[in-house]
């Protein structure tokens, strides 16, 4: 069984010798560039120095696959190509432009962030590590994203496929979602980064671990690393990367009233600090549980109106996001007049539906329903 390697000296024995089979740093690095020149996939985002591009690139890949996110990626780009572009925008147009991505924050933050361009630099995207980090929602791995693609600065990127990469390769246990572990994966792949080479070195190593060092079932017979790979070689690959955390989930029930008034319909903006922020929706009843037909008659809303239908009740449907499962039922309400209780909703035609930025969960719904 090859040893595993110290926590606090992996940077010395991989740096100035071979120890039991493993692979200089430069030998390292060599490899993956190279398995990359073969293997790299050929995106819209690659091979161009632009920065406000490729921050927009990394920010829809956070939380998005690369087959989803091309499509995202180019509808964006064309609507908004410059930096100038989507800082002129509303914010109603920037989110109905990622409609369907999720995580929304991102793309409030874009548009936040790409005001402080237009203002703190001068239209001019920054080039220097530093001023990227002082733009909204920026964090170090999108930093240096941005400098060492569009720039080749030396500053390596560490997501997820990095950590899966590095974790395998050096049979590294400290947990991905530990302060220390970061740290010390961080340090190595600062130390492993082809300074002369750093936005190859960084595309290399992301996509090795995007389509070589995969998740589940890798090839390793067919790896390049797999001769001084050490959890190949102690045949502990499912083992890594290590996480000391399990994500808690919570549920939550939301009931959704479509309500008819002729030609017309009701909506309300979320504005709260909560999930799809400044997106629009049904009015919405939160509660510990599902309702069924009778509790919508005992709701004040509906008490005063004038003419309620239910017409009809949705299958309960499961939407998952990364910490929240909503368990949602929509209910389509047929009214002849309303009560004054309406004066919080924005009333507009049906046909209208889709001119506003809304959550997946309900685009699918009117996707099924209104369309």
């Amino acid at each position: 069984m090859r040893k595993k390697i110290s926590r606090q000296k992996f940077k010395a024995i991989y740096k100035y010798k071979k120890c039991n089979n493993y692979l200089l740093m430069s030998d390292f690095s060599m490899l993956i560039i190279a398995w990359y020149e073969q293997n790299g996939r050929d995106l819209p985002w690659r091979n161009i120095n632009d920065s406000y591009k490729i921050w927009v690139s990394e920010v829809i890949l956070q939380q998005t696959r690369v087959d989803q996110g091309r499509d995202y990626y180019l509808r964006f780009i064309s609507r908004f190509p410059t930096v100038g572009a989507l800082a002129d925008a509303e914010e109603e147009e920037v989110l109905k432009h990622w409609q369907g991505l999720g995580y929304y924050s991102r793309a409030r933050n874009l548009h936040y962030a790409s005001k402080q361009v237009m203002t703190d630099f001068k239209g001019v995207f920054p080039t220097d590590y530093d001023d990227v980090m002082k733009l909204k929602g920026i964090g170090a791995y999108t930093a240096a994203a941005i400098v060492s693609f569009a720039h080749n600065r030396p500053y390596a990127v560490v997501d997820g496929n990095v950590y899966r990469v590095l974790s395998r390769y050096f049979a590294i246990d400290a947990p991905i979602d530990s302060a220390k572990g970061k740290k010390m994966f961080f340090e190595l792949a600062q130390e492993l980064l082809d300074k002369k080479q750093a936005g190859i070195y960084n595309q290399a190593i992301m996509d090795f671990g995007a389509l070589q060092c995969v998740p589940s079932n890798p090839d390793c017979n067919g790896c390049v690393l797999k001769d001084s790979c050490l959890s190949f070689g102690n045949d502990e690959v499912r083992k890594y990367p290590v996480k000391s955390k399990k994500t808690k989930v919570s549920n939550r029930y939301f009931n959704y009233l479509y309500i008819v008034n002729g030609e017309f319909t009701y909506l309300q903006k979320r504005t709260k600090n909560d999930i799809w922020k400044n997106l629009y929706e049904f009015p919405l009843i939160e509660s510990s549980r599902l309702y069924e037909t009778e509790d919508l008659s005992r709701l004040a809303l509906f008490s005063e109106t004038v003419g309620v239908d239910v017409l009809k009740i949705s299958a309960p449907v499961k939407h998952v996001l990364s910490h929240q499962c909503i368990f949602t039922k929509f209910y389509t309400v047929a009214i002849s007049d309303e009560s004054v209780l309406f004066k919080d909703f924005i009333k507009i035609p049906i046909l209208d539906l889709d001119k506003y930025p809304v959550s997946r969960l309900m685009e699918m719904y009117l996707e099924k329903t209104t369309r």
